[in-house]
């Protein structure tokens, strides 16, 4: 599927009433989805372990 009909296939499942800034809050969703799967693929990953300590470390 190219980049314009997930664009249009996620236009078109919005509500009747939807807003622009609903749409475009979809379409950066659905593009960092994509990205972090495509991050995912390439073995760019963070250990469970490792977002913990990071964590920790905003908690303090």
């Amino acid at each position: 599927m190219t980049n314009k009909e997930k664009v249009l296939k996620a236009v078109r499942e919005l509500p009747d009433d939807a807003s622009i800034e609903d749409a475009m809050g979809r379409l950066l969703f659905l593009a960092k989805v994509e990205k972090g799967i495509e991050q995912a693929d390439k073995g760019q990953t963070v250990s469970h372990s490792e977002v913990k300590e990071r964590m920790a470390k905003w908690f303090k």
